[in-house]
């Protein structure tokens, strides 16, 4: 049995970005100016007046590049060098594959992609380590806009790893550490020799240790003592056969930066991210939802709470936080006066120990 589904998407009348990103031609033919409208489409949750719209209707992301002077803005600097490290790898490298759930950081990740290959299509994949306990709302956004950007997306299933065996369910119900082992089947059913992952330095301190292009052995497992140095932003992503390399453009991002860069470009995301209400019940400390795979204990009551999800996981294991941001801007001001980190407040699967992400890496997971 393979360990991965296909939906392959029709290619007709349907073009790899919107119309919207002709005009992001600029003098410096390297970095793509904002596009105003995104690639994903309007967001659901977009302003009366969006960010950076002038009078003149201009696009708002047409200023994220270039300030007056001619320097690059944070954004922008950091938007080029994530752009950069996607056509390094690509030039490098033969079998390039996206990580790409629905998420956040993956459909921020997923936008400078096309934009690094415009008016290409983005040269690659898409794979997703479907656990079975997915929100449904952010599978049906994978879905549409794999189908919307004419992109293959590689599923592989959890469930079918418990269905035949090679994998039992957890006590503890998440299947989130599960993924590990579908995700490196994946990846040598579909020789990726450089697999794209949308993770952050300032998550969580096992991915502070990582490079932004990180080798993996023959076994797909990460070892700290085997990195290469990334001196004057030079990557180095050549291998041995039988090995891979992660590589992750949004390493030097912060979530408040993805968030901007979010409001910049009107990006699209699922309804998740913005506060609604919805059914939720306290367990271990987090506000976990009805559902399926989540039901409530005889002592945990149910409540109707707003909320919305900082990071999205398995429903099993991340939780929503209390929440009035509606809108991007709210979740802007939100985001900036936190001091715990999404995965450190939401995730329970970095809870097991102290070093369960770290853990969870060196086995092969991102």
């Amino acid at each position: 049995m393979t360990a991965t589904t296909e939906r392959e998407s029709s290619t007709v009348n349907n073009p790899p970005l919107e119309s919207s990103l002709a005009d992001t031609a600029t003098t410096d033919s390297f970095i793509p100016s904002g596009t105003g409208a995104s690639i994903f489409g309007q967001p659901t949750n977009s302003r009366e007046n969006p960010r950076g719209a002038t009078s003149a209707g201009q696009p708002a992301g047409h200023h994220a590049s270039h300030d007056t002077s001619g320097a690059l803005s944070h954004l922008a600097a950091l938007e080029a060098e994530s752009i950069h490290i996607f056509r390094e790898t690509v030039g490098e490298l033969e079998h390039p594959v996206l990580l790409f759930s629905g998420g956040k950081d993956s459909v921020v990740m997923l936008h400078l992609a096309a934009k690094a290959f415009w008016p290409g299509r983005v040269p690659f994949p898409l794979l997703h380590v479907d656990t079975g306990h997915n929100f449904p709302e952010v599978l049906a956004y994978r879905d549409a806009t794999a189908e919307r950007m004419g992109l293959r997306l590689i599923v592989a299933k959890v469930q079918d790893y418990i269905d035949d065996g090679r994998l039992q369910e957890r006590p503890d119900g998440t299947r989130n550490p599960l993924q590990t082992q579908p995700l490196l089947d994946a990846i040598a059913e579909g020789g990726f020799d450089a697999v794209f992952g949308g993770g952050r330095r300032d998550e969580e301190k096992a991915r502070a240790k990582e490079r932004i292009v990180s080798l993996r052995d023959e076994f797909g497992q990460w070892d700290p003592r085997n990195q290469r140095p990334e001196l004057w932003n030079l990557y180095n992503p050549r291998h041995q056969p039988g090995e891979h390399v992660r590589v992750f453009p949004l390493s030097n991002w912060t979530e408040l930066d993805v968030w901007n860069y979010i409001a910049d470009q009107h990006i699209e995301l699922p309804s998740l991210y913005y506060a609604h209400d919805r059914e939720v019940f306290e367990h271990n400390g987090m506000l976990l939802p009805v559902s399926p795979v989540t039901t409530p204990g005889a002592d945990e009551p149910v409540t109707t709470r707003h909320v919305r999800y900082r990071t999205i996981g398995d429903m099993s294991c991340t939780g929503a936080v209390l929440s009035e941001a509606e809108t991007i801007d709210d979740v802007l001001v939100e985001v900036a006066t936190t001091h715990i980190t999404e995965r450190g407040a939401t995730r329970a699967d970095d809870r097991l120990s102290e070093a369960a992400m770290e853990d969870r890496k060196k086995e092969g997971y991102f």
